[in-house]
């Protein structure tokens, strides 16, 4: 059972918090924390569009016709987004391993600073 728009309003504080932090924070590790908040609170907000109440999974084939189905398509592009976040996270983090190996600091201030 769904509790009204609960979902929605935990989507836009997810994409809040992670908006904030990339634009508040200076450290490279919150700065890929923040992006992956606003990815989750874009996967749940998708997730959420496609609930119907009571509705049966889609995969079901032998469904009563007076049923609702779930809608496939936000799921399908929640599963790509989930798969997509992950390479791309894993690629910031590597990212931050180089930079924080070649300059010795996570401050995106001090990075700046010793560019020349």
């Amino acid at each position: 059972m769904m509790i009204g728009n609960f979902p929605y309003i935990v989507a836009m504080l997810l994409v809040a918090i992670g908006i904030y932090a990339l634009l508040f924070k200076r450290n490279l590790i919150k700065l890929v924390i923040g992006i992956s908040l606003v990815e989750t609170g874009v996967n749940l907000f998708l997730v959420t569009l496609g609930y119907r109440t009571a509705g049966i999974a889609p995969i079901y084939t032998y469904a009563p016709n007076a049923k609702p189905m779930v809608l496939p398509t936000p799921q399908a592009l929640t599963l790509t987004s989930i798969v997509i976040g992950l390479a791309t996270t894993a690629l910031l983090l590597s990212f931050v391993v180089f930079i924080y190996r070649h300059y010795g600091t996570l401050n995106v201030r001090e990075i700046k600073e010793l560019r020349g």
